[in-house]
């Protein structure tokens, strides 16, 4: 599960946001919970495109543009490339959330397991934000900032390089 380091790959939404696609839920009707199990399912689905989708949009925009900047690609083909990924994972995310829906339709006390792994899953997805933000930063941004956190006492190096570590080591 180490960090990837490939500038031309762009990050899938994986496991880490499945928990909270299977609990995101959007009250399609405006009935203010659902009626059936059609629709638990069906409001289930929905909240997990979004979820899958909104976290791949992140993902894929901050690694394009990185890439942007530094002259590898241009704006009509970024764009392309959010797109097509965003629609990918919006389809795995589909599939996803319905199984997951249809569990917790079947099962409802697994949503408090699926919370917890979900805070997990949350952390995990909130770290591969900040490496697709961080790699976007030139050298002499991320100088910058690292001076800026150290000076309000944040180590970023913890971050940036926690996965390094062993690598070094052997």
């Amino acid at each position: 599960m180490g960090r990837e380091r490939d500038p031309f790959r762009i990050p899938r939404a994986g496991w880490e946001v499945a928990p909270a696609a299977g609990l995101a839920s959007f009250d399609l009707n405006g009935s203010g919970g659902p009626a059936g199990g059609g629709e638990f399912v069906a409001e289930s689905t929905v909240g997990g495109i979004a979820v899958y989708a909104i976290y791949q949009a992140l993902l894929s925009a901050m690694r394009t543009e990185a890439m942007r900047r530094r002259g590898e690609i241009d704006r009509a083909t970024q764009l392309q490339t959010i797109a097509a990924t965003v629609w990918e994972s919006s389809k795995q995310g589909a599939v996803v959330s319905a199984a997951l829906g249809m569990v917790l339709l079947v099962f409802p006390w697994l949503s408090l397991p699926l919370t917890l792994v979900g805070a997990v899953g949350i952390g995990k997805a909130s770290l591969d934000l900040f490496h697709a933000f961080w790699d976007g930063l030139s050298a002499e941004q991320q100088a910058d900032l690292s001076r800026a956190a150290f000076e309000a006492g944040v180590n970023l190096r913890r971050f940036v390089d926690g996965d390094r570590r062993p690598a070094q080591a052997a």
